[in-house]
Protein backbone atom coordinates (compact mmCIF):
# COMPACT_ATOMS: atom_id res chain seq x y z
CA UNK A 1 0.00 0.00 0.00
CA UNK A 2 1.83 3.06 -0.98
CA UNK A 3 2.15 5.60 1.86
CA UNK A 4 -0.05 8.38 -0.12
CA UNK A 5 -3.23 5.93 -0.28
CA UNK A 6 -2.61 5.07 3.77
CA UNK A 7 -2.63 8.27 4.50
CA UNK A 8 -6.15 8.83 3.01
CA UNK A 9 -7.43 6.19 4.55
CA UNK A 10 -9.05 6.59 7.85
CA UNK A 11 -7.27 4.93 11.42
CA UNK A 12 -8.89 4.19 14.47
CA UNK A 13 -7.22 6.53 17.33
CA UNK A 14 -5.92 4.77 20.32
CA UNK A 15 -4.46 7.25 23.73
CA UNK A 16 -2.99 5.01 26.18
CA UNK A 17 -4.69 7.46 28.95
CA UNK A 18 -7.88 5.85 27.74
CA UNK A 19 -7.11 2.73 29.55
CA UNK A 20 -5.97 4.12 32.51
CA UNK A 21 -9.55 6.41 32.81
CA UNK A 22 -11.81 3.89 31.78
CA UNK A 23 -9.91 1.09 34.67
CA UNK A 24 -9.88 4.27 37.50
CA UNK A 25 -13.50 5.35 36.49
CA UNK A 26 -14.90 1.70 37.29
CA UNK A 27 -12.45 1.22 41.13
CA UNK A 28 -14.12 4.65 41.55
CA UNK A 29 -17.70 3.97 41.29
CA UNK A 30 -16.87 0.26 43.74
CA UNK A 31 -15.48 2.44 45.95
CA UNK A 32 -18.41 5.20 46.21
CA UNK A 33 -20.81 3.47 46.37
CA UNK A 34 -19.20 1.25 49.36
CA UNK A 35 -18.94 4.85 50.65
CA UNK A 36 -22.45 5.34 50.13
CA UNK A 37 -23.41 2.82 52.68
CA UNK A 38 -21.02 3.54 54.98
CA UNK A 39 -22.38 7.15 54.85
CA UNK A 40 -26.38 5.46 55.31
CA UNK A 41 -24.79 4.18 58.97
CA UNK A 42 -24.12 0.66 57.46
CA UNK A 43 -21.28 0.08 59.34
CA UNK A 44 -22.70 1.36 62.84
CA UNK A 45 -25.85 -1.03 62.10
CA UNK A 46 -23.53 -4.15 61.91
CA UNK A 47 -23.38 -4.94 65.25
CA UNK A 48 -27.17 -4.63 65.49
CA UNK A 49 -28.36 -5.94 62.02
CA UNK A 50 -25.48 -7.80 60.47
CA UNK A 51 -27.63 -9.44 57.98
CA UNK A 52 -29.60 -6.67 56.60
CA UNK A 53 -26.63 -3.88 56.75
CA UNK A 54 -23.90 -6.68 55.24
CA UNK A 55 -27.58 -7.38 52.52
CA UNK A 56 -27.68 -3.65 51.73
CA UNK A 57 -23.87 -3.35 50.93
CA UNK A 58 -23.98 -6.64 48.67
CA UNK A 59 -26.71 -5.20 46.80
CA UNK A 60 -25.48 -2.01 46.40
CA UNK A 61 -21.88 -3.92 45.03
CA UNK A 62 -24.07 -6.09 43.19
CA UNK A 63 -26.21 -3.22 41.23
CA UNK A 64 -22.65 -1.25 40.35
CA UNK A 65 -21.18 -4.69 38.94
CA UNK A 66 -24.00 -4.98 36.55
CA UNK A 67 -23.90 -1.71 35.60
CA UNK A 68 -19.97 -2.04 34.94
CA UNK A 69 -20.78 -5.58 32.92
CA UNK A 70 -23.21 -3.34 30.49
CA UNK A 71 -20.27 -0.99 30.05
CA UNK A 72 -18.04 -3.42 29.28
CA UNK A 73 -19.46 -4.45 26.37
CA UNK A 74 -21.36 -1.62 25.54
CA UNK A 75 -18.47 -1.69 22.72
CA UNK A 76 -17.34 2.32 23.48
CA UNK A 77 -14.40 2.51 21.10
CA UNK A 78 -12.10 4.13 23.17
CA UNK A 79 -12.63 1.55 25.90
CA UNK A 80 -12.70 -1.61 23.11
CA UNK A 81 -9.44 -0.18 21.33
CA UNK A 82 -7.72 0.47 24.86
CA UNK A 83 -8.31 -3.17 26.04
CA UNK A 84 -9.20 -5.47 23.01
CA UNK A 85 -12.26 -7.18 23.13
CA UNK A 86 -11.06 -10.62 24.38
CA UNK A 87 -9.67 -8.96 27.81
CA UNK A 88 -13.09 -6.99 27.94
CA UNK A 89 -14.89 -10.55 27.29
CA UNK A 90 -12.87 -11.79 30.25
CA UNK A 91 -13.36 -8.89 32.51
CA UNK A 92 -16.96 -8.80 31.33
CA UNK A 93 -17.15 -12.68 32.34
CA UNK A 94 -15.43 -11.85 35.99
CA UNK A 95 -17.59 -9.02 36.92
CA UNK A 96 -20.72 -10.54 35.88
CA UNK A 97 -20.05 -14.04 37.99
CA UNK A 98 -18.98 -11.18 40.76
CA UNK A 99 -22.04 -9.48 40.44
CA UNK A 100 -24.18 -12.35 40.40
CA UNK A 101 -22.97 -13.90 43.54
CA UNK A 102 -23.51 -11.25 45.02
CA UNK A 103 -27.14 -10.47 44.23
CA UNK A 104 -27.76 -13.71 44.92
CA UNK A 105 -26.20 -13.28 48.77
CA UNK A 106 -28.08 -9.87 48.71
CA UNK A 107 -30.81 -11.99 48.94
CA UNK A 108 -30.08 -14.67 51.31
CA UNK A 109 -28.99 -11.65 53.63
CA UNK A 110 -31.71 -9.61 53.47
CA UNK A 111 -33.76 -12.32 53.95
CA UNK A 112 -32.63 -13.56 56.84
CA UNK A 113 -32.12 -10.10 58.61
CA UNK A 114 -36.42 -9.22 57.90
CA UNK A 115 -36.77 -13.05 59.19
CA UNK A 116 -35.33 -12.21 62.60
CA UNK A 117 -36.34 -8.81 62.81
CA UNK A 118 -40.20 -9.97 62.01
CA UNK A 119 -39.37 -13.41 63.87
CA UNK A 120 -40.48 -15.04 61.06
CA UNK A 121 -39.48 -17.96 59.01
CA UNK A 122 -36.90 -17.91 56.10
CA UNK A 123 -39.23 -19.02 53.45
CA UNK A 124 -42.58 -17.18 54.62
CA UNK A 125 -40.41 -14.45 54.40
CA UNK A 126 -39.06 -14.45 51.47
CA UNK A 127 -42.15 -15.27 49.78
CA UNK A 128 -43.64 -11.80 51.61
CA UNK A 129 -40.89 -10.11 50.22
CA UNK A 130 -41.31 -11.02 46.19
CA UNK A 131 -45.49 -10.44 46.65
CA UNK A 132 -45.72 -7.26 48.58
CA UNK A 133 -43.10 -5.14 48.68
CA UNK A 134 -43.39 -2.71 45.67
CA UNK A 135 -41.47 -3.81 42.11
CA UNK A 136 -40.45 -7.19 44.36
CA UNK A 137 -42.07 -9.22 41.56
CA UNK A 138 -40.31 -7.27 38.66
CA UNK A 139 -36.88 -7.70 40.71
CA UNK A 140 -37.44 -11.44 40.72
CA UNK A 141 -37.68 -11.43 37.14
CA UNK A 142 -35.02 -9.76 36.32
CA UNK A 143 -32.71 -12.06 39.12
CA UNK A 144 -33.87 -15.21 36.69
CA UNK A 145 -32.71 -13.67 33.81
CA UNK A 146 -29.72 -12.48 35.07
CA UNK A 147 -30.01 -16.40 36.16
CA UNK A 148 -29.77 -18.03 32.70
CA UNK A 149 -27.04 -15.46 31.55
CA UNK A 150 -24.96 -16.30 34.23
CA UNK A 151 -25.99 -20.07 34.13
CA UNK A 152 -24.87 -20.05 30.07
CA UNK A 153 -21.73 -18.40 30.83
CA UNK A 154 -20.24 -21.55 32.41
CA UNK A 155 -17.31 -23.19 29.94
CA UNK A 156 -19.63 -26.55 30.03
CA UNK A 157 -22.56 -24.76 28.90
CA UNK A 158 -20.99 -22.43 26.19
CA UNK A 159 -19.13 -25.46 24.31
CA UNK A 160 -23.24 -27.26 23.96
CA UNK A 161 -24.55 -23.85 22.47
CA UNK A 162 -24.12 -21.96 19.06
CA UNK A 163 -22.35 -18.54 18.91
CA UNK A 164 -25.73 -17.46 17.60
CA UNK A 165 -27.89 -19.07 20.59
CA UNK A 166 -25.56 -17.97 23.07
CA UNK A 167 -25.24 -14.16 22.19
CA UNK A 168 -29.20 -14.28 21.96
CA UNK A 169 -29.47 -15.65 25.61
CA UNK A 170 -27.06 -12.82 26.51
CA UNK A 171 -29.51 -10.14 25.51
CA UNK A 172 -31.50 -10.78 28.53
CA UNK A 173 -28.70 -9.28 30.88
CA UNK A 174 -30.26 -5.94 29.70
CA UNK A 175 -33.98 -7.37 30.76
CA UNK A 176 -32.37 -8.33 34.34
CA UNK A 177 -31.00 -4.65 34.59
CA UNK A 178 -34.06 -2.90 33.45
CA UNK A 179 -36.45 -5.12 36.06
CA UNK A 180 -34.12 -4.63 38.78
CA UNK A 181 -35.06 -0.69 38.49
CA UNK A 182 -38.17 -0.13 39.97
CA UNK A 183 -37.14 -2.21 43.02
CA UNK A 184 -34.35 0.01 43.73
CA UNK A 185 -35.62 2.97 43.09
CA UNK A 186 -39.22 2.07 45.30
CA UNK A 187 -37.69 0.03 47.90
CA UNK A 188 -33.89 0.33 48.15
CA UNK A 189 -33.32 3.33 51.13
CA UNK A 190 -29.88 3.63 49.38
CA UNK A 191 -30.36 4.81 46.39
CA UNK A 192 -32.79 7.66 47.63
CA UNK A 193 -30.88 8.28 51.17
CA UNK A 194 -29.60 11.35 49.56
CA UNK A 195 -29.37 13.60 46.58
CA UNK A 196 -25.84 12.44 46.23
CA UNK A 197 -27.03 8.94 45.82
CA UNK A 198 -29.90 9.64 43.50
CA UNK A 199 -28.23 11.57 41.67
CA UNK A 200 -25.14 8.71 41.20
CA UNK A 201 -27.46 5.98 41.05
CA UNK A 202 -29.81 8.02 37.79
CA UNK A 203 -26.07 9.04 36.27
CA UNK A 204 -24.98 5.42 36.68
CA UNK A 205 -28.28 3.72 35.09
CA UNK A 206 -27.93 7.06 32.18
CA UNK A 207 -24.56 5.97 31.17
CA UNK A 208 -24.57 2.28 30.75
CA UNK A 209 -28.38 3.04 28.70
CA UNK A 210 -26.92 5.72 26.86
CA UNK A 211 -23.83 3.64 26.11
CA UNK A 212 -25.76 0.48 24.95
CA UNK A 213 -28.21 2.63 22.99
CA UNK A 214 -25.32 5.06 21.05
CA UNK A 215 -22.75 2.27 20.66
CA UNK A 216 -24.43 -0.92 20.43
CA UNK A 217 -27.36 0.23 18.03
CA UNK A 218 -26.99 4.56 17.00
CA UNK A 219 -23.54 3.70 15.83
CA UNK A 220 -23.94 0.69 13.52
CA UNK A 221 -26.74 2.04 12.21
CA UNK A 222 -25.17 5.02 11.26
CA UNK A 223 -21.91 3.71 10.14
CA UNK A 224 -24.12 0.88 7.38
CA UNK A 225 -26.49 3.85 6.43
CA UNK A 226 -23.36 6.40 5.79
CA UNK A 227 -21.02 2.91 4.00
CA UNK A 228 -23.90 0.76 2.46
CA UNK A 229 -21.87 -2.27 1.90
CA UNK A 230 -22.45 -5.26 -0.40
CA UNK A 231 -21.06 -8.27 -1.78
CA UNK A 232 -18.88 -7.64 -4.91
CA UNK A 233 -17.89 -11.72 -5.26
CA UNK A 234 -17.11 -14.58 -3.58
CA UNK A 235 -13.83 -16.61 -4.27
CA UNK A 236 -12.97 -19.75 -2.81
CA UNK A 237 -9.75 -19.79 -1.32
CA UNK A 238 -9.80 -23.95 -0.35
CA UNK A 239 -11.20 -26.70 1.09
CA UNK A 240 -14.29 -25.17 3.06
CA UNK A 241 -12.69 -21.42 2.79
CA UNK A 242 -13.92 -18.78 0.77
CA UNK A 243 -13.03 -15.19 0.82
CA UNK A 244 -15.89 -12.30 0.36
CA UNK A 245 -15.23 -9.25 -1.37
CA UNK A 246 -17.26 -5.89 -0.19
CA UNK A 247 -17.85 -2.85 -1.64
CA UNK A 248 -19.64 0.41 -0.81
CA UNK A 249 -19.35 4.06 -0.53
CA UNK A 250 -16.71 6.27 0.94
CA UNK A 251 -14.94 3.66 2.51
CA UNK A 252 -11.83 5.53 3.04
CA UNK A 253 -13.45 7.30 5.56
CA UNK A 254 -14.18 4.16 7.84
CA UNK A 255 -12.19 3.99 10.76
CA UNK A 256 -10.29 0.31 10.41
CA UNK A 257 -6.86 -0.96 10.36
CA UNK A 258 -5.65 -4.25 9.78
CA UNK A 259 -5.56 -6.75 12.51
CA UNK A 260 -9.69 -6.04 13.06
CA UNK A 261 -12.79 -8.03 12.51
CA UNK A 262 -16.33 -7.10 12.08
CA UNK A 263 -19.35 -9.02 13.24
CA UNK A 264 -21.31 -9.30 9.94
CA UNK A 265 -24.60 -10.22 8.95
CA UNK A 266 -25.98 -10.68 5.51
CA UNK A 267 -29.51 -10.18 3.65
CA UNK A 268 -30.80 -13.14 3.30
CA UNK A 269 -31.69 -16.38 5.82
CA UNK A 270 -29.96 -15.78 9.09
CA UNK A 271 -29.97 -12.95 8.55
CA UNK A 272 -30.26 -11.51 12.13
CA UNK A 273 -27.51 -14.31 13.42
CA UNK A 274 -24.17 -11.91 13.24
CA UNK A 275 -20.83 -13.61 13.04
CA UNK A 276 -17.49 -12.23 13.72
CA UNK A 277 -14.73 -12.37 10.68
CA UNK A 278 -11.46 -10.67 10.52
CA UNK A 279 -10.76 -8.58 7.54
CA UNK A 280 -8.30 -10.69 5.60
CA UNK A 281 -6.42 -7.91 3.39
CA UNK A 282 -5.30 -4.58 4.42
CA UNK A 283 -8.31 -1.96 3.86
CA UNK A 284 -7.59 0.17 0.76
CA UNK A 285 -10.31 2.52 1.00
CA UNK A 286 -12.06 0.77 -1.68
CA UNK A 287 -13.47 -2.37 -0.69
CA UNK A 288 -12.92 -4.87 2.26
CA UNK A 289 -12.14 -8.82 2.06
CA UNK A 290 -13.31 -11.31 4.88
CA UNK A 291 -11.90 -15.03 4.89
CA UNK A 292 -13.46 -17.78 6.65
CA UNK A 293 -13.62 -21.72 6.64
CA UNK A 294 -16.94 -23.78 7.32
CA UNK A 295 -16.82 -24.27 10.83
CA UNK A 296 -21.00 -23.95 10.87
CA UNK A 297 -24.08 -22.84 9.84
CA UNK A 298 -22.32 -19.04 9.82
CA UNK A 299 -19.71 -19.44 8.15
CA UNK A 300 -20.97 -21.78 5.57
CA UNK A 301 -23.25 -19.59 4.04
CA UNK A 302 -20.55 -17.33 2.96
CA UNK A 303 -20.05 -19.79 0.38
CA UNK A 304 -23.62 -19.08 -0.76
CA UNK A 305 -23.90 -15.30 -0.84
CA UNK A 306 -24.22 -13.44 -4.20
CA UNK A 307 -22.75 -10.36 -5.54
CA UNK A 308 -25.17 -7.02 -4.68
CA UNK A 309 -26.10 -8.98 -1.54
CA UNK A 310 -26.41 -6.29 1.53
CA UNK A 311 -24.32 -6.64 4.11
CA UNK A 312 -24.83 -4.84 7.54
CA UNK A 313 -21.60 -4.83 10.18
CA UNK A 314 -20.92 -4.17 13.76
CA UNK A 315 -17.05 -2.75 14.36
CA UNK A 316 -14.36 -2.56 13.87
CA UNK A 317 -13.06 -4.09 16.47
CA UNK A 318 -10.37 -5.25 17.88
CA UNK A 319 -6.41 -4.34 18.96
CA UNK A 320 -4.16 -6.33 17.07
CA UNK A 321 -3.19 -3.66 14.88
CA UNK A 322 0.01 -1.15 14.39
CA UNK A 323 -1.35 0.91 17.16
CA UNK A 324 0.33 -1.69 19.73
CA UNK A 325 3.66 -1.84 18.00
CA UNK A 326 6.58 -1.09 20.00
CA UNK A 327 9.56 -1.84 18.06
CA UNK A 328 10.85 -2.12 14.47
CA UNK A 329 10.98 -5.67 13.96
CA UNK A 330 8.15 -8.17 13.90
CA UNK A 331 7.74 -11.99 14.26
CA UNK A 332 3.61 -13.28 13.23
CA UNK A 333 2.82 -16.58 14.44
CA UNK A 334 -0.47 -17.62 12.71
CA UNK A 335 -2.47 -21.32 12.44
CA UNK A 336 -4.85 -22.27 10.21
CA UNK A 337 -7.81 -19.68 9.65
CA UNK A 338 -5.61 -17.19 12.01
CA UNK A 339 -3.75 -16.13 9.08
CA UNK A 340 -6.24 -14.00 8.01
CA UNK A 341 -5.91 -11.04 10.65
CA UNK A 342 -1.83 -11.67 9.88
CA UNK A 343 -2.32 -11.73 6.77
CA UNK A 344 -3.63 -8.48 6.64
CA UNK A 345 -0.77 -6.92 9.35
CA UNK A 346 1.81 -8.24 6.74
CA UNK A 347 0.15 -6.41 4.39
CA UNK A 348 -0.53 -2.88 5.86
CA UNK A 349 2.73 -2.32 8.27
CA UNK A 350 6.06 -0.74 7.56
CA UNK A 351 8.90 -2.76 7.95
CA UNK A 352 12.24 -3.09 6.19
CA UNK A 353 13.50 -5.94 4.38
CA UNK A 354 14.68 -8.99 6.74
CA UNK A 355 12.81 -7.04 9.83
CA UNK A 356 9.54 -9.56 9.32
CA UNK A 357 9.32 -13.27 9.75
CA UNK A 358 6.23 -15.35 9.44
CA UNK A 359 5.55 -18.45 11.46
CA UNK A 360 2.56 -20.64 9.73
CA UNK A 361 1.18 -23.42 11.12
CA UNK A 362 -1.22 -26.00 9.46
CA UNK A 363 -1.54 -29.89 9.43
CA UNK A 364 -1.58 -30.22 5.64
CA UNK A 365 0.41 -28.31 3.14
CA UNK A 366 -2.94 -28.45 0.92
CA UNK A 367 -4.55 -26.18 3.84
CA UNK A 368 -1.84 -23.49 3.67
CA UNK A 369 -4.22 -20.27 3.15
CA UNK A 370 -3.27 -17.31 0.87
CA UNK A 371 0.64 -19.33 0.24
CA UNK A 372 0.90 -17.36 -3.22
CA UNK A 373 -0.38 -13.91 -1.75
CA UNK A 374 2.14 -14.42 1.25
CA UNK A 375 5.09 -16.00 -1.10
CA UNK A 376 4.49 -12.71 -3.13
CA UNK A 377 4.57 -10.55 -0.50
CA UNK A 378 7.60 -12.03 0.80
CA UNK A 379 9.25 -11.81 -2.25
CA UNK A 380 8.60 -8.39 -2.34
CA UNK A 381 8.88 -6.82 0.99
CA UNK A 382 11.76 -9.47 2.43
CA UNK A 383 9.56 -11.47 4.99
CA UNK A 384 11.06 -14.49 6.17
CA UNK A 385 8.63 -17.48 6.19
CA UNK A 386 8.86 -20.44 8.41
CA UNK A 387 5.97 -23.47 7.49
CA UNK A 388 5.12 -25.64 10.50
CA UNK A 389 3.76 -28.47 8.84
CA UNK A 390 2.49 -32.03 10.31
CA UNK A 391 0.80 -32.91 13.68
CA UNK A 392 1.87 -31.60 17.09
CA UNK A 393 3.35 -33.01 19.62
CA UNK A 394 0.86 -35.09 21.85
CA UNK A 395 2.91 -35.39 24.93
CA UNK A 396 3.65 -31.57 25.80
CA UNK A 397 1.24 -28.49 24.95
CA UNK A 398 3.78 -26.97 22.16
CA UNK A 399 3.10 -24.66 18.97
CA UNK A 400 5.40 -27.08 16.89
CA UNK A 401 5.34 -29.75 14.84
CA UNK A 402 6.09 -33.16 16.53
CA UNK A 403 9.72 -33.46 14.98
CA UNK A 404 10.64 -30.69 17.06
CA UNK A 405 9.75 -32.11 20.21
CA UNK A 406 13.06 -33.37 21.85
CA UNK A 407 14.14 -29.19 22.04
CA UNK A 408 11.78 -26.84 24.28
CA UNK A 409 9.66 -24.50 22.03
CA UNK A 410 11.44 -21.25 23.19
CA UNK A 411 14.74 -22.99 22.27
CA UNK A 412 13.73 -23.74 18.65
CA UNK A 413 12.42 -20.13 18.90
CA UNK A 414 15.73 -18.23 19.58
CA UNK A 415 17.40 -20.39 17.01
CA UNK A 416 15.06 -19.69 14.37
CA UNK A 417 14.85 -15.87 15.56
CA UNK A 418 18.29 -15.23 17.27
CA UNK A 419 17.14 -11.07 18.31
CA UNK A 420 13.26 -12.68 19.06
CA UNK A 421 13.79 -10.55 21.88
CA UNK A 422 13.87 -7.34 20.13
CA UNK A 423 10.73 -8.26 17.74
CA UNK A 424 6.80 -7.20 18.27
CA UNK A 425 5.16 -10.55 18.13
CA UNK A 426 1.40 -10.91 16.85
CA UNK A 427 -0.14 -14.09 17.62
CA UNK A 428 -3.80 -16.07 16.28
CA UNK A 429 -4.87 -19.22 16.39
CA UNK A 430 -6.73 -21.88 18.27
CA UNK A 431 -6.92 -20.83 21.88
CA UNK A 432 -4.41 -24.02 23.16
CA UNK A 433 -1.71 -22.98 20.40
CA UNK A 434 -1.98 -19.38 21.04
CA UNK A 435 -0.96 -20.40 24.32
CA UNK A 436 1.66 -22.50 23.63
CA UNK A 437 3.22 -19.78 21.33
CA UNK A 438 2.57 -16.83 24.14
CA UNK A 439 4.46 -18.76 26.78
CA UNK A 440 6.82 -19.57 24.52
CA UNK A 441 8.04 -16.40 23.55
CA UNK A 442 8.19 -15.22 26.93
CA UNK A 443 10.75 -17.80 28.21
CA UNK A 444 12.74 -16.84 24.71
CA UNK A 445 13.04 -13.08 26.30
CA UNK A 446 10.45 -10.79 24.70
CA UNK A 447 8.74 -8.29 27.21
CA UNK A 448 5.16 -8.72 27.92
CA UNK A 449 4.58 -5.27 26.07
CA UNK A 450 5.82 -6.62 23.11
CA UNK A 451 3.76 -9.97 22.86
CA UNK A 452 -0.29 -9.15 21.52
CA UNK A 453 -1.84 -11.60 20.80
CA UNK A 454 -6.64 -11.60 20.61
CA UNK A 455 -8.91 -14.83 21.12
CA UNK A 456 -11.72 -15.01 19.23
CA UNK A 457 -13.31 -18.03 21.62
CA UNK A 458 -16.49 -16.85 23.38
Amino acid sequence: MSATLAARIARPAVHAWWRDVAGLTAWLSVLFVAALWVSGRGLQDLGADFFTSTGRLTGLLSADLLLLQLLLMARIPWVERSYGQDELARRHRLVGFTSITLLAAHLMLITLGYAATDRSGVLAEAWALVTTYPGMLLAAAGTVALGLVAVTSVRAARRRLRYESWHLLHLYAYLGAALALPHQLWTGADFTASPVATAFWWTAYAAAAGAVLVFRVGRPVWLNARHRLVVEQVVPEGPGVVSVYLTGRWLEKLPVAAGQFFVWRFAGPGWSRGKPFSLSAAPDGQRLRITAKDLGEGSRRLATLRPGTPAWFEGPYGRLTANVRKGRKLALFASGIGITPLRALLEELPYRSGDAVLFLRTGRQADLLFRREIEDLAARRGVRIHYLLGRRSRDRASWLPAGYAPVPDEQVLRHLVLDIADHDVYVCGPDAWTAAVLDSARHAGVPGDRIHAERFAW
